[in-house]
């Protein structure tokens, strides 16, 4: 196993005490595999792929049984190892690349420091710098810029969001990491450049068999080549299993919220018809609810809904309800 998580809890600091915001999140990223992490937004994707890179600020406590990157432990090992593993191993992604790439240099700049020493067979330095500059070019075309030159004479501000972000993938892909977390990339695209960054991470998961953890708000944004999907509901992991399986037949009736929705508005449908929601809100990290965080919204929320339901396992799908929907999960929770 690639990446694997057991039991991660993230504390934060509140006017009313400390609040598990990550309650016990459990997942893991096998070796080529594209898993995808979903949840609404303020369900605390972002908060665990910080944790993972280590981003996090104090304010935090990060907690957990295993957060292991290929076998060793991410949170006992000294910071420079870290460092390193994040520097080579992990790469990340993020929402807005505008917020992230640096205002003052320009694309190859920035691109050009993404490239690794250890890369560049060169031994002067004026061979080295040209040996570079190709290389970024070489980057920018792998992710699906032709006209290189304009891109790289250009500051970010000047990019357009979709170029923005091929321009981050470039910088992550540059040194062949072999684990890409991807934190909601397509957020606020045109659906066809959506398709784009999505065609473009599938290409380089085929081609260099690289895991990907890609975190959604949407079902229907998810990677085609996801194999395992986890439904994340503020800071509560709701439902995991094989992408297919969970998609035909879902356990949790968050899982089949999303699903229905995501499928309705793919679906043709009449004027003024009503779209499939679930009803609510997410909770504000403040006053978050006792017990199973989905009950306020849930469907078939009962008064056992204010203990934590434990996970439990049927088949390879993995759930935490005390009410799943599947007649054999059903017998299963009434043992």
């Amino acid at each position: 196993m690639l990446l694997d998580v057991r039991n991660l809890t993230i504390t934060g600091d509140s006017d009313h005490g400390p609040i598990d915001v990550i309650d016990r999140v459990s997942f893991s990223v096998a070796e080529g595999e594209v898993h995808s992490l979903v949840g609404e937004s303020g369900s605390g994707k972002s908060l665990i792929a910080s944790a993972i890179m280590g981003f996090l600020d104090p304010r935090w406590t990060v907690r957990a049984d295993r957060l292991w990157f290929d076998g060793k432990d991410l949170l006992s090992m000294p910071a420079a190892e870290r460092r390193r593993i994040i520097g080579v191993d992990i790469a990340m992604i993020f929402q807005d690349p505008r917020s992230y790439l640096d205002p003052n240099d320009t694309v190859e700049a920035q691109l050009g420091e993404a490239i690794l020493d250890s890369d560049l067979s060169s031994k002067h330095w004026w061979s080295r710098r040209k040996e570079r500059r190709n290389k970024v070019i070489k980057l920018l075309h792998r992710v699906g810029i032709k006209e290189h030159q304009a891109v790289m004479e250009s500051f970010p501000f000047e990019l357009s969001e979709g170029a923005a972000q091929k321009i981050m993938i470039a910088s992550a892909i540059a040194h062949r990491p072999r684990l890409l977390i991807a934190d909601e990339p397509t957020t606020a695209m045109e659906p066809s450049t959506r398709q784009q960054i999505y065609r473009l991470l599938g290409r380089f998961h085929a081609s260099h068999k690289m895991s990907i953890l890609l975190m959604s708000q949407d079902m229907g944004t998810i990677m085609p080549e996801s194999e395992r999907l986890t439904l994340l509901y503020s800071g509560q992991i709701m439902e995991s299993g094989p992408a297919q399986a969970l998609l035909k037949e879902p356990f949790h009736p968050y899982t089949e919220a999303l699903t229905s929705t995501s499928l309705y508005q793919q679906s043709r449908c009449e004027p003024k018809t009503h779209l499939p929601t679930l009803t609510g809100a997410s909770p504000p990290m403040q006053h978050l609810p006792i017990g199973c965080r989905l009950g306020p919204r849930c469907p078939n929320a009962r008064r056992k809904c204010v203990t934590t339901p434990q996970t439990r396992k049927l088949r390879s799908h993995f759930y935490a309800c005390h009410y799943p929907l599947n007649s054999a999960a059903k017998v299963q929770g009434n043992d």
